[in-house]
């Protein structure tokens, strides 16, 4: 390092310099390190420099990784000044579209999908030596993916590669304990925050409170005020509230989807040094020191997107932030000098919130990790090095859209997945942008990929229809930009047809066009008009969405559905496109449908014409495959058997009887007969018999017990009979069924006391191990003694029993001598 960067760096007087040394002391000797350090220590900005000419780089670059386009300029700038060279010299940049390197750049800043990128062109990083992962803590998914990627670069190709985790506030002892490294801590040089807490915010009322609280911190604080909002539509209303009631001061506005001269404008002082205020989103909460900023309003809200793997859709919610992002927010107005902040919720909602922000790695849509990873080669993903490891269900939703667009098969990427990776976007729109350079539609797509990428640049109450803003954003190229709400859109146009080498194109176009171009983004969104229902529609993948009433697409037969939340049972659709019924003749299919409803009747076996689950015509089958019959039956068995079968008791005798015999003969390979495990498993027992099942009643008019008498093989029926028959003769001659309990204990023998006369001893089964045990009964059949000691009853009961019966039932006989008298089955006239 030169003496003029040393003294630049030096000059900072920035406190990771008290920390510098230990950190290229520990990257000499190992390959990962993780720095905690405050905001505003300079870890962005020094600590690349600093390794920038260490001697184990042997010319390779370093990498530094920033979540925001924003930031990532800005750092570059900031180095580039310190080293007094120019941007792209030896610093420079690589964000989405745009890129300021040279052959003599040693250090880049890239924002995080340009990381993942360098990894699948070069999975070795050859020419780098060095990454920086910074303000890790936000644990963006891309982060995430390019931490798990490089981790497996590190293991298996390059283990001199280093990497450097940097955040303000990380849960360190998880990441130590995932990477196997040490943290090194910068105690910084915080200035004090004096912190205000107010009353919670009705969120609907947000913009008008905040403002309240700006015009308060104007008059009782100096310097420039930072005030964090959830989103650009919060923003914009503030912003008018505050433009009318404090016209003095300078307002700015800071987000993602500003121009970046408008974005730099706000971060910098005023060139007139007027005070100003500064309206961001969490943009705002890292890397980026706005010079000037004493104070910070937090309004504590926050945009999250929430993904739904049920439904495939993802919605942005206005959710309270976490202590963590509180902290930072904080933090803002303490970088440069001491600072105010006013919080506007309670000390009591503090203490509920979250500690740390939710990793987007669990909520998010995972289709483009699931693309890069099987790019990548990997076929577990949870296998990979991940912080919080990634849903399954989240994971499968992916896989599967990626199979929808046939950017995988079975995991494994295809050559059309190929080129759908190469594209900077989202799967979806890279696999619509080449399925549309087939069709010739590209320069329409370009504009369509443009509009779904960013904010909707016309009101909900101009219509869902997309080609309404496709119209308007190539009057906006005809007017050379006159309506500036199409400014970031023609940029992000321009950017996909310079990647594809198109002119734009400014003429009238086939409104269908936009439909199939849709539906190559969305296919499981192709939607029709359900019959009766206005404004409703049933989409491909099931669900159902709606259309505003008042809205002319509310009266289209098809739809292509670009753009819908999820609200309560019906989606609200946001963008869509009309669809021309004859151009969605490659996505009809024919299904045999074969399913069991009870409800309407049993077996229902059709031909289905389909797009997806919308069901265009139905056939009747006359024969329908017999093992999708079969299988249908099992599964309405497996689920409904208890009402579809005849549990009668003659079969639950026999289910005992055998249960008996398990607990017996332990041993023996008798079949699990709990009625659970029998539906479960119907296909081992009662699959011979199903072949002509069509309706419940057929299904109730099967002979359990035979069944499944037959189901077992011969030595267990022959033991079955030995050892626990159905029925045992009496004396009288009579063959009376034993009733068996489900526990192995002594079976019933219900039995009139006349037919046992002349019987001594109890009978027994299992070969003598189980006495029965008898319930007499009186010739009327009433019970009248249970015993298991026949032997005894004679002996000292009879007599007692005897004196009833003679007097109740006088015209039978009742012996003095029950052991020496006659068994009977029928009305014995007394002596």
């Amino acid at each position: 390092m030169d003496t003029q960067l040393k003294n630049a760096i030096k000059n900072t007087n920035l406190p990771i310099l008290d920390i510098a040394d230990e950190c290229l002391k520990h990257l000499k000797r190992q390959n990962t390190l993780i720095v905690n350090a405050p905001p505003g220590a300079g870890k962005s900005t020094i600590l690349p420099l600093i390794f920038m000419d260490e001697q184990w780089l042997e010319g390779k670059k370093i990498i530094v990784l920033e979540p925001r386009r924003l930031a990532a300029k800005t750092i570059a700038k900031r180095m580039s000044d310190l080293l007094n060279s120019e941007l792209g010299k030896e610093v420079g940049y690589r964000i989405r579209f745009e890129t300021k390197v040279s052959s003599e750049t040693k250090i880049e800043v890239v924002t995080e999908g340009i990381l993942t990128r360098m990894l699948q062109s070069d999975n070795a990083l050859e020419d780098i030596g060095l990454i920086f992962f910074d303000e890790f803590h936000e644990r963006s998914l891309h982060a995430d993916l390019a931490l798990a990627l490089c981790r497996e670069t590190q293991n298996l190709i390059r283990s001199d590669l280093r990497m450097i985790i940097m955040s303000a506030t990380l849960d360190s002892p998880a990441l130590e304990k995932l990477l196997n490294s040490k943290s090194v801590k910068s105690e910084g040089r915080q200035f004090p925050v004096d912190v205000f807490y107010g009353e919670n915010s009705d969120i609907r009322l947000l913009p008008e409170l905040t403002a309240n609280i700006v015009i308060k911190a104007v008059k009782e604080q100096s310097g420039d005020i930072l005030v964090f909002l959830p989103g650009e539509a919060e923003i914009k209303r503030t912003e008018a509230i505050l433009f009318k009631k404090l016209p003095q001061i300078k307002i700015h506005a800071l987000y993602g989807r500003l121009p970046f001269n408008r974005q730099y404008a706000a971060i910098m002082p005023d060139a007139n040094n007027k005070r100003k205020i500064v309206l961001a989103t969490p943009i705002a909460e890292t890397s980026l020191t706005i010079e000037g900023i004493s104070c910070v309003v937090d309004s504590g809200y926050c945009r999250e997107p929430k993904f739904d793997p049920r439904s495939g859709l993802t919605r942005l919610e206005t959710v309270l932030i976490s202590k963590d992002s509180a902290d930072q927010r904080a933090g803002r107005a303490g970088r440069l000098e001491a600072g105010v902040c006013y919080r506007m919720w309670t000390t009591a909602t503090h203490m509920r919130m979250k500690d740390h922000r939710n990793p987007e790695i669990l909520e998010a849509d995972l289709t483009s990790l699931c693309l890069e990873v099987a790019k990548w080669g990997n076929p577990d993903i949870t296998s990979m090095c991940w912080l919080d490891k990634p849903q399954k269900a989240h994971i499968i939703q992916a896989q599967n859209t990626l199979d929808l667009i046939d950017a995988t098969t079975d995991g494994k990427i295809t050559e059309h997945g190929k080129e759908i990776q190469k594209l900077p976007c989202h799967p979806r729109i890279a696999h619509m942008l080449l399925m549309a350079e087939e069709e010739d539609l590209l320069p329409l797509a370009t504009d369509i990929a443009a509009i779904l990428e960013e904010k909707d640049p016309l009101s909900a109450e101009e219509g869902i229809n997309i080609n309404l803003r496709v119209k308007a954003l190539r009057e906006y190229r005809k007017e050379k930009g006159k309506l500036k709400r199409f400014q970031r859109i023609e940029q992000v146009a321009a950017s996909y047809r310079k990647l594809f080498n198109i002119e734009a194109e400014n003429g009238s176009f086939n409104e269908y066009d936009s439909g199939i171009i849709l539906v190559f983004t969305y296919p499981e969104r192709i939607a029709h008009s359900r019959p009766g229902n206005n404004a409703q529609f049933k989409m491909a993948n099931g669900h159902l969405a709606m259309a505003s009433h008042q809205d002319d697409m509310a009266f289209e037969q098809w739809l292509a559905i670009a753009q819908v939340q999820e609200r309560e049972k019906i989606g609200k659709i946001f963008l869509a496109a009309p669809l021309n019924p004859r151009d969605l003749a490659p996505f009809v299919k024919d299904y045999e449908h074969i399913e069991w409803n009870t409800k309407k009747g049993g077996l229902i076996c059709d031909k289905e014409i389909r797009i997806g689950n919308i069901v265009l015509q139905k056939i009747a089958l006359p024969n329908p495959d017999t093992e999708k019959v079969q299988n249908c039956i099992l599964k309405a068995i497996a689920k409904e058997g208890e009402v579809l079968l005849n549990f009668d008791k003659q079969f639950t005798q026999l289910q005992n009887r055998i249960l008996s015999m398990k607990q017996w003969f332990p041993e023996q390979n008798w079949p699990a007969m709990q009625n659970q495990d029998l539906l479960q498993n119907a296909s081992t027992w009662i699959l011979p018999y199903i072949d002509d099942i069509r309706k419940p009643e057929d299904l109730k008019d099967l002979d359990l017990s035979k069944i499944i008498y037959h189901a077992l093989d011969f030595n267990l029926q022959s033991d079955l009979q030995k050892f626990a028959p159905e029925h045992i003769q009496v004396p009288s001659g009579s063959k009376i069924k034993l009733e068996y309990q489900k526990d192995g204990k002594a079976p019933i023998l219900a039995v009139r006391i006349q037919e046992l006369f002349g019987l001594e001893e109890t009978p027994s089964i299992n070969n003598g191990k189980i006495k029965i045990l008898i319930h007499l009964l009186s010739p009327g059949f009433r019970p009248i003694q249970i015993t298991n000691d026949l032997k005894s009853f004679w002996a000292n009961t009879y007599f007692e029993v005897r004196k009833e019966l003679r007097i109740k039932y006088a015209k039978h006989y009742w012996p003095e001598n029950p052991l020496e008298a006659e068994a009977t089955n029928k009305c014995k006239r007394k002596k």
